[in-house]
This record gives structure tokens, C-alpha cells and sequence, in this order.
């Protein structure tokens, strides 16, 4: 099925199984076999990755997994954490619309349904000067799959209680991502963060962090476009990288 897009999605690559989409997108973009908004899919993701370099659990067949490559050009490496929000957007908008409003973005890229995660983003950016040149964005959300290792899995079955089309539900997510990029791609920065922060997990509620191996209260106040995490600790404004640290979910 193809998805209404001017480009994303145009041109496909189903994969049965493969080790991960985003090798797989680094590949043809390497023997330069892709345009832009090309899409790399697989039933089967033997070695996905996330962030932090955590794997990715997924049954064959039964969720989305995929990779879109895309040439954001336009943007600045300081800039590069609005595409993150942009495609953050777009999943969430998707899984919303679905019926599961009360989901929302876990800093950096996660998707989490209440406490529970559903899906997960990785982009891999290559730089020419001082813009990005490609970006190849990998997406994974749990659509079918019922049965979880981890008791802090979920799905949009699981919520639902019954089975959603796949491939309608692929056809959609590369819509929205099209029309988030395209606003992206239209400078509408302000409009992009606002939207981010609205939708953004535990955004100014108080909430138990890790920072450096210890448990402490914070309030998460903003992100910046370089993606650090603002956090108001004891009084103080503190910001974060990707590493530096951790939610504690119970």
C-alpha cells in the first residue's frame, strides 16, 4: 500500500527479515540507491537497535518496524534535535489517533502509553560543514504483539484489546511523518517545540531521576535544540544529555 505523500514512502524496500532497517537504509544510501523519503521495511528485525544501544523487542509480522531516509539539509548540527521532535511528533499523532490519547514522548524518543513504552525512535545523522546532510530515522512501535519480556511493554492491540491493520496503520504513520517534516521543513520551529513540550512525558511534574547513580526529585522544564533535557533540581536548572540522566518508573 502506498501512503498520500508527496515523497515519503514513494519509493519502498520490504525486507522479509533483516538485521536492522537502519544498516539496511545506510546501505543504499551508500551505493547512493535512494531518494529522498525512501522507506526501508521488515517483518523481522534480528539486531534493531535503540537509544543508549539497548535492542529492540519485536515479534515477526506484528508491529511496525522501519527505516525512512531523508536529507534535512536545512537544518544546522545545533538544530538537529527538532527533527527528533518532529518525528516523535509524528508517531505520536499517529498512536493517538488510533485511540490512545493519553500517550505520550519520553525524552529523547520513546513513546510511552501512561507507564508503559510503545515504541521507540533512533536517528542516525551524517554531517557535511555545519548541516546535517542525511538522516536515516528508524521507527519501532508495538502494534500486534501481545506478550512482553519486559512488564514495562505495551501495544496499541494491547491497549485496544483487538488487532489493528498494520499496514493501513504504516500507510498513516509515513502521512503524519511527512506532514511534521514538511513543517520542519517550513522553519515552524516554535510551533514544533510547543508541540513537543505539550505532548512531552512528565513535563513539569515532579518526578524521581537518576542523576549520577543517585535518586533525586526534578521537574522537567523545557529541552533544548541541541536536545538537553532542562530539569529544576533543589531550586536549580540543570540541563542534560542523553546519558547523564534516567527516569525511574515503578
Amino acid at each position: 500500500m502506498v501512503p498520500n505523500t508527496l515523497f515519503i514512502g514513494q519509493q519502498q524496500y520490504f525486507l522479509p527479515t533483516c538485521a536492522s532497517t537502519n544498516t539496511e537504509a545506510h546501505q543504499l544510501l551508500i551505493k547512493n540507491e535512494a531518494t529522498e523519503g525512501c522507506v526501508v521495511l521488515t517483518a523481522q528485525q534480528t539486531q534493531g537497535r535503540g537509544q543508549r544501544g539497548n535492542s529492540w523487542e519485536a515479534d515477526p509480522g506484528k508491529n511496525i518496524t522501519l527505516s525512512v531516509i531523508l536529507s534535512p539539509t536545512f537544518l544546522s548540527v545545533r538544530q538537529q534535535f527538532y527533527l527528533n521532535m518532529a518525528v516523535s511528533l509524528a508517531v505520536l499523532d499517529l498512536v493517538r489517533e488510533q485511540g490512545l490519547e493519553k500517550t505520550q514522548v519520553k525524552w529523547p524518543n520513546d513513546l510511552y502509553f501512561e507507564d508503559s513504552k510503545i515504541g521507540g525512535i533512533l536517528i542516525e545523522n551524517t554531517i557535511h560543514s555545519h548541516n546535517l546532510q542525511h538522516s536515516i530515522v528508524g521507527i519501532g512501535l508495538n502494534v500486534n504483539q501481545t506478550n512482553f519480556s519486559s512488564p514495562l511493554a505495551s501495544s496499541l492491540a494491547a491497549v485496544l484489546q483487538q488487532e489493528v491493520p498494520l499496514e493501513q496503520v504504516t500507510c498513516r504513520l509515513l502521512e503524519l511523518l511527512e506532514k511534521r517534516y514538511l513543517e520542519l521543513r517550513a522553519d515552524r520551529l516554535a510551533k514544533l517545540k510547543f508541540d513537543y513540550l505539550q505532548g512531552l512525558y512528565r513535563y513539569q511534574e515532579s518526578h524521581t531521576f537518576v542523576v549520577a547513580g543517585e535518586q533525586v526529585q526534578g521537574q522537567i522544564q523545557g529541552v533544548t535544540e541541541e536536545g538537553r533535557l532542562a530539569v529544576e533540581i533543589n531550586r536549580e536548572l540543570r540541563y542534560f544529555g542523553f546519558k547523564e540522566i534516567s527516569f525511574v518508573i515503578t
